[in-house]
């Protein structure tokens, strides 16, 4: 087990048309802005509640698709970067709490504030019905 508990906190995609991403997830599922990098008329980046991160990327072309990284939510970020050592993990250049992995997926690692949040969004059982 692992020193901390955790949930993925957002997920990073590159999109060529951010506006047209922002207006789909807002209009079909109501997820509204968090927020901004830049304006919301040119923005560079955009967050969604709901944990989505659209990087504007006209002419991205990865061979590793769209995904920029994961952002997992940490009860406990110290823990979580020693049970760490134990893996095959790569330092990556914007800060101690972000991985790159054995296949190339990139991980942020963040602290949670508070920590009991974690253990919050844990317990929601998505599938339960309301």
């Amino acid at each position: 087990m692992s020193g901390s508990k955790a949930y993925v906190e957002h997920v990073a995609i590159w999109v060529k048309d951010i506006h047209w991403h922002i207006r789909f997830f807002e209009s079909v599922l109501g997820m509204t802005m968090r927020e901004v990098d830049g304006t919301r008329e040119e923005p560079r980046q955009y967050w969604t509640l709901g944990g989505l991160q659209f990087i504007h990327a006209p002419h991205h072309e990865g061979p590793e698709g769209r995904l920029a990284h994961l952002g997992v939510m940490c009860e406990d970020l110290e823990a979580a970067l020693v049970a760490t050592q134990a893996f095959n993990v790569t330092a990556m250049q914007q800060g101690r709490n972000w991985l790159r992995l054995p296949d190339g997926l990139a991980l942020e690692l963040i602290q949670a504030k508070p920590a009991a949040c974690v253990a919050q969004a844990l317990a929601i059982n998505p599938r339960a019905e309301a």
